[in-house]
């Protein structure tokens, strides 16, 4: 079975492409079928992918002006990490093991108060592109401050992403004074040229507890003017979730219904405290959720009841959550951890499936962030993110079931080569035009000030 071939002729010559990249031992599409391919192989034209299929039928199609045999390797779509603040890489390991309150209040927002600059967040989104790169992530939904930085830093990095630029009902680190909000929002939409590339902007409202009603409905109606993903946090805590049932005499999400603000360009991350009739309003509008199971349990939130949002058709991505209270940008951990999370909180070995847990991490993320005809999966005509592992590990060994062993076996230290549109950023294991030494030892200096601080 091969997508999109031409059909040829020993009088035809083959049609010449960018990269074809064959011989795969599986492909795993991560499309609505989960296809898996057995000596699949990719065309890449451009920054698109122009078939998939057999490699036989590829070879017999297509010219490459590069090929890469990608024996004993499986090729899959690139992960998507659907909600991170990745500045926070800055942050990392600098305060664990503490209630969320108390490690908001007392730790990370004196610390972005003290330390954050367009310099600093570029260099911590830097950083953490890099380590995304590395993982196998191409996508990633970011929700921050000074987000002109980060979108700087992916579009160097070459990562595809979401950034959203942080409104918040108090002072912030890039807006002293909250009532002017409003322009901050205007003054960053208007740093893009192009609100549907590679690099595309958001509004990040932080909290139905940090963002009154009218701050949510009129970043939500700029969203919606200008076709653009609004992100929030919902539900992270059960302190939460009391405290905005008390003062607004309903639960969150079915307070956000009431405002307006769902709908399918919504995304909400965490959703740990949801009831039923929340996760059917999020279903009826058609609002993503941000599944972050290692940062719930770290900061001890709880567990979101993934499997009912599923079962009720609500559109899930998984995130990995700011690095400061995870403390990586490891996807393939999240997934791991996803899967097994639930069974056991639900006695329910069959919860979380490994086949549902990919798709998470790759379309259904996607789809969440806006970006289902664009990315999350190897089809023909979508954007050409791709990611390569190497089988040759002894923990990959024997392989029956390769959705299983992504899921439960594989590790971001099996990747060995990442295309984001049709560019190959990682060759190897090794990052490709990004100067890893000069990141490090960046980072390592903005660290050493936040020490003596």
């Amino acid at each position: 079975m091969c997508a999109n071939l031409p059909k040829t002729t020993r009088d035809e010559p083959a049609r010449p492409v960018d990269w074809l990249l064959l011989d795969a031992d599986w492909l795993i599409a991560c499309d609505a079928e989960m296809k898996c391919l057995r000596g699949g192989g990719v065309a890449v034209e451009g920054d698109r992918i122009a078939a998939v299929g057999d490699s036989a039928e590829l070879r017999a199609g297509f010219r490459g002006r590069t090929e890469i045999s990608l024996a004993g390797c499986l090729l899959m779509p690139g992960l998507v990490n659907a909600h991170t603040h990745a500045a926070m890489s800055l942050f990392r390991g600098l305060a664990d093991d503490l209630p969320l309150r108390e490690w908001l209040e007392e730790a990370v927002f004196p610390a972005e108060a003290a330390f954050l600059s367009p310099d600093t967040v570029y260099a911590g989104t830097l950083l953490s592109a890099l380590e995304m790169l590395k993982g196998g992530v191409t996508t990633f939904c970011d929700g921050y401050f000074f987000e002109e930085s980060a979108a700087r830093a992916a579009r160097d990095a070459g990562i595809r992403a979401v950034v959203g630029q942080g409104i918040i009902d108090f002072p912030a680190p890039d807006q002293p004074a909250p009532g002017r909000a409003r322009e901050r929002a205007e003054a960053f939409l208007s740093s893009f040229t192009n609100f549907t590339g590679r690099v595309r902007p958001s509004l990040f409202c932080h909290a139905p507890y940090t963002c009154g009603p009218e701050t949510l409905k009129w970043v939500k109606a700029m969203c919606r003017e200008n076709r653009i993903l609004f992100q929030t946090h919902l539900s992270e805590t059960a302190g939460e979730v009391e405290n905005l049932t008390a003062k607004f005499g309903t639960r969150p999400a079915l307070y956000l219904e009431s405002l307006g603000v769902l709908d399918e360009l919504s995304l909400c991350a965490h959703g740990v405290w949801l009831s039923e009739a929340e996760t059917a309003a999020l279903a009826r509008t058609g609002a993503g959720v941000a599944h972050c199971p290692e940062s719930n349990m770290k900061l001890g939130s709880g567990t979101a009841p993934v499997p009912l949002l599923a079962a009720a058709g609500v559109t899930l991505g998984l995130g990995t959550d700011g690095s400061a209270s995870n403390n990586d940008q490891d996807l393939f951990s999240e997934m791991d951890t996803a899967a097994k999370l639930h069974k056991v909180f639900g006695n329910d070995p069959t919860a979380c499936p490994a086949r549902q847990v990919l798709k998470m991490a790759t379309s259904g993320g996607a789809a969440a962030l806006g970006l289902g005809e664009v990315a999350g999966s190897i089809e023909a005509g979508k954007k050409a993110d791709l990611v390569a592992l190497n089988l040759g590990r002894p923990h990959l060994a024997p392989l029956y079931d390769p959705v299983s062993h992504l899921v439960y076996c594989a590790g971001r230290s099996d990747v060995r080569f990442v295309w984001v549109d049709g560019v190959q950023l990682v060759a190897d294991g090794a990052a490709v035009g990004i100067d890893e030494a000069e990141i490090l030892a960046e980072v390592n200096g903005i660290a050493r000030r936040i020490a003596k601080k």
